[in-house]
């Protein structure tokens, strides 16, 4: 069980900012922004390299809820970056899709 199914099942707390049937999203503990939020789908999918075509209605509900969070906290003015890993050089460090929300902040190009 990944530490994001830990925290769908409510085994490790989390601060909450969006759930419905399908998506869980909260904070990250460790954030590299003012706002870095996690947009998590409740099932798992271990990486985007490995999303299906069936998974293209919930791949595009991850990124429009990212969209709304990122407006609900008042980054839609100043800007905003929605970031997916995969794979370890790609950064994944948790074997579960998810977007990261980042803002607060100027983004700068490449992102490292």
């Amino acid at each position: 069980m990944t530490l994001f199914e830990k925290i769908i099942a409510r085994e490790i707390p989390a601060k909450i900012v969006f759930e419905d049937d399908e998506i869980l999203a909260f904070h990250d503990i460790n954030p590299q922004a003012p706002v870095h939020v996690l947009v998590i789908p409740k099932r798992v999918i271990p990486r985007i390299a490995e999303a299906q075509p069936g998974d293209g209605t919930l791949l595009g509900r991850l990124l429009l809820t990212g969209k709304q969070i990122a407006a609900d906290l008042g980054l839609s003015e100043t800007g905003f970056r929605l970031v997916i890993n995969s794979g370890y050089n790609g950064g994944e460090t948790v074997p579960h899709l998810h977007v990261h929300l980042l803002g607060g902040r100027p983004m700068h190009w490449p992102p490292g």
